[in-house]
């Protein structure tokens, strides 16, 4: 059989369906990060997200938020490019995924897919290291604050894609040939 054919008959692995998934999983929790209301609360009067920044004014707890655009510094509009620039190379990726199993020539696409998910990795890990140290050092605030659920998917979305991207870099001809 031509190298062509074999990768035309080879089932899906057990380690490339679950690179898929992880793609996918990255994928979802890339969204779900990026749409976040909370990056960062302090006590129960301030709330950022990548997209608006939300003071509650008074001690009141009952008063309206009052929220305005986040994207008001260098830093801000960086991190929110390095991030959506790495969901979209994630979902570049998990489409030539799909397309190669879809298609059936799996084994020309693994490297591809896997230096995309690095790539990905670069630039969402860049954007999450940036986000915290450019916010505590223009940090205003005198009270306690925290990084919030949203920041911590966004950490979930970078381990799924490097996971996929680990998983897309093991050797096919090693283990495709097992299955």
């Amino acid at each position: 059989m031509s190298t062509a054919e074999e990768s035309r008959v080879a089932a899906v692995t057990p380690l490339k369906l679950t690179g898929l998934v992880c793609v996918v999983l990255s994928l979802c929790l890339d969204v779900v990060a990026l749409l976040s209301p909370a990056w960062v609360t302090a006590d129960s009067h301030f709330s950022l997200s990548l997209w608006q920044r939300c003071f509650r004014p008074g001690s009141v707890p009952d008063s309206e938020w009052n929220c305005n655009w986040a994207l008001g510094s260098d830093w801000e509009i960086a991190t929110v490019v390095l991030l959506l620039s790495g969901a979209v190379i994630i979902l570049i990726a998990f489409l030539v995924a799909l397309i190669s199993i879809c298609q059936g020539t799996r084994r020309r696409f693994y490297r591809p897919v896997a230096v995309l998910l690095f790539a990905a990795v670069v630039l969402q890990v860049c954007g999450l290291i940036l986000y915290p140290i450019k916010f505590v050092e223009t940090a205003t605030m005198r009270t306690y604050h925290e990084f919030n659920w949203g920041y911590g998917i966004a950490w979930g979305a970078t381990i799924f894609s490097f996971g996929g991207a680990v998983l897309y870099c093991l050797n096919p001809k090693n283990y495709d040939d097992y299955y």
